[in-house]
């Protein structure tokens, strides 16, 4: 996969539009956050928020704000190699059509790690922006095929919301209790339903994130290791270190010095 250009989070004035009458010269994907118009032979297509789409190599390239409204999105430009084309085909997302997502929010992480993939001198770069790729495309397919009563599933959507508030915001403090009290369920009813839901607890969820936020920080400021506990959710130092060395297998100090050196 070769990433030719990547943006995260994008916010653009109600002027913004794109006219690319030949394409862009790779494809495009987009993650729109806001609602859009798209012009296909001619005729205007509304577009809502909370949509993926991508732009086949050589399409015709025309979207444009909502009259009054701002524009923001995630997109990347890219190459497709060898057969990982062939590999995309086989999750049948279909080309030049807007897809309507339930939330942005994961594939949007993965946008934004990508980004900092791409720009990084990490040495498995290439391999860890192949994985994030194929996992957008999987998590598009699954939405795809989602039923329309799991789409509308209250429940489903309610935790949905709450893992992507734990991703986005790791450092809020949240427990069991708390957390099943915000989607008024029973603690019990709501540890089951997580991991049944996600295929993992809610508490080794609420790890991940943090310990994938302190990675972040660890790599890309100068806070101290104590800081980045903080940062992270922890009140505890040596909390944090023994939840990161038992998923990283290296204490954040460690991992701190293997990524700089």
């Amino acid at each position: 996969m070769i990433i030719n250009n990547v943006g995260f989070n994008h916010c653009h004035d109600a002027d913004f539009f794109i006219d690319r009458p030949n394409g862009s010269g790779d494809y495009l994907m987009l993650l729109l956050k806001t609602a859009s118009i798209f012009t296909f032979d001619g005729k205007d297509l509304f577009v809502p928020e909370d949509t993926f789409f991508l732009y086949k190599k050589g399409t015709p390239q025309f979207y444009r704000c909502v009259e009054k409204s701002t524009f923001s999105n995630d997109w990347i430009h890219f190459k497709f190699e060898d057969d990982e084309e062939k590999e995309f085909l086989s999750y049948n997302i279909p080309y030049d059509v807007p897809i309507k997502m339930r939330n942005l929010n994961f594939l949007s992480f993965c946008v934004k790690s990508i980004a900092y993939e791409n720009y990084s001198f990490n040495k498995n770069k290439k391999l860890n922006i192949s994985i994030y790729m194929s996992l957008i495309f999987s998590k598009v397919e699954e939405q795809m095929c989602s039923s329309e009563e799991h789409i509308n599933d209250n429940k489903f959507e309610m935790l949905s919301t709450i893992r992507n508030k734990i991703y986005s915001k790791p450092y809020e403090q949240r427990t069991i209790s708390s957390t099943a009290h915000e989607v008024r369920m029973s603690c019990s009813a709501f540890q089951h339903l997580y991991k049944q839901q996600f295929n993992v607890s809610f508490v080794q969820d609420l790890i991940e994130s943090r310990i994938e936020y302190a990675k972040v920080l660890l790599t890309t400021t100068n806070l101290t290791v104590t800081d980045i506990s903080k940062q992270c959710g922890y009140r505890s130092y040596s909390h944090f270190e023994r939840q990161f060395r038992r998923k990283m297998n290296v204490s954040p100090n460690q991992y701190k010095m293997q990524k700089k050196s």
